[in-house]
């Protein structure tokens, strides 16, 4: 096993957990919240400013400059000059490339696909489901959430803020099927089946490609 996989995901659509066994079945790490603790040991931003910015794309300029007051760890004047919420998106396009250096694994959202464009044994998957699925699979997974309506306003949410940080930060378009390698309706096979029909497309992948 020698592939880097990364997992883009609609809310709801159990693109975590998806993740968490493909990475459990070839025994290799998976990263998802730990690309923002990496990015802060990394770049010496607090995390919890990090975690503010996760997937969020952020334009307030006064918001910017006030928080700019506690940044540190890059110095170039560059970089000085540079946004808050564009550091932040830097830091873990580095946290993301190093786990990419270290080896073969599964990383979950933050635009990793495009950080690692320029690697070559990376398979970049998009998991979706239909509503349905989605409301179901948010209830189960938040016992806040009560309702279809109630999951539903939150999916779409969610997935406005990713949409939106994907096509700000990167040159595709979060969702389109040309963004991806493998495009996959996870409500289709549920999530056992999904995990093992892309186990399969991996393996079939390093074989094709002598990987």
């Amino acid at each position: 096993m020698q592939t880097v996989i990364t997992i883009g995901r609609q809310y709801g659509s159990a693109g975590h957990e998806i993740g968490e066994k493909v990475a459990k079945y070839f025994g290799i790490p998976f990263y998802d919240k730990s690309i923002l603790t990496r990015a802060a040991k990394d770049s010496g931003f607090c995390e919890e400013m990090i975690k503010n910015h996760d997937e969020r794309p952020t334009n307030s300029f006064l918001y910017n400059l006030v928080m700019d007051t506690y940044s540190f760890g890059y110095n170039s004047s560059s970089f000085v000059d540079m946004p808050i919420s564009h550091k932040v998106f830097l830091a873990q396009f580095d946290a993301i490339k190093s786990f990419a250096n270290e080896g073969p694994c599964v990383i979950v959202g933050r635009c990793a696909d495009y950080a690692l464009a320029d690697y070559e044994n990376v398979l970049n998957l998009f998991i979706y489901a239909d509503d349905a699925f989605k409301c179901k699979y948010i209830k189960k997974l938040d016992d806040t959430v009560k309702s279809d309506e109630d999951a539903r306003d939150l999916y779409q949410k969610k997935d406005k803020q990713r949409q939106s940080y994907y096509n700000y930060y990167s040159s595709k378009k979060w969702g389109r099927a040309e963004s991806y390698d493998l495009c996959i309706n996870s409500a289709k096979l549920g999530v056992e089946g999904t995990v093992k029909f892309i186990t399969q497309y991996v393996e079939d992948y390093e074989k094709y490609h002598n990987v």
